[in-house]
């Protein structure tokens, strides 16, 4: 049995319950999750809000406190689990914009030297984005999740999907051209504010 089908039916007895199963497959999974982890703080800059281990140990409490879904293999599980380590940082950016916000209306603005636009904003701005893209095109916004916070290939998601690796390539390349017009308008508009 290969490791993939071992974390598969691992998985598939986490959803049904097995505590032990879920004791065995952590362990499996760890490492896998920590370079998820760290590609996914890279592309916070400096304004890291956690460490690589602790983005890890959030992404599995959160795994642990919600019903676990059925993983269709291991990609599917990896990919929600970079879903929601990206969630928590997006969760974490907003908490920052809003203890910014509360801070800017104790401080008058001639008393702050530089209203540029924070690192930490750009997880937001793709947030948004990415929302606004979901209400049109939800297979659109997976594809985006699976291969950039989930690190999954074409062929992987077109099979996660049903779906061919063609059309995989093809939805995704659009994507990114709606996502990378989207970031630039606003970013052009945060300039013209600021």
């Amino acid at each position: 049995m290969s490791c993939d089908v071992d974390i598969t039916e691992l998985l598939q007895r986490v959803h049904a319950g097995d505590q032990r199963a879920l004791d065995t497959v952590i362990p499996l999974v760890y490492d896998e999750l920590k370079k998820l982890s760290a590609a996914h703080l890279r592309r916070e800059g400096k304004a890291r809000p956690l460490d690589t281990t602790a983005l890890v140990h959030e992404a599995f409490l959160r795994l642990a406190q919600g019903q676990a879904p059925s993983y269709q293999n291991r990609s599917h599980f990896y990919g929600i689990a970079s879903r929601l380590m990206r969630q928590i940082l997006v969760d974490l950016a907003r908490a920052r914009s809003r203890e910014k916000r509360s801070a800017l209306k104790e401080v008058p603005l001639a008393d702050i030297p530089d209203l540029g636009r924070q690192p930490n904003e750009s997880v937001l701005v793709i947030e948004e984005a990415l929302n606004r893209l979901a209400r049109t095109d939800p297979l659109k916004v997976q594809l985006i999740e699976m291969r950039y916070f989930g690190g999954m290939t074409a062929e992987e998601s077109a099979t996660a999907l049903a779906i061919s690796p063609h059309v995989v390539r093809r939805e995704l390349r659009v994507a990114q051209a709606w996502l990378h017009k989207e970031v630039a308008g606003e970013d052009r508009s945060r300039t013209a504010i600021s």
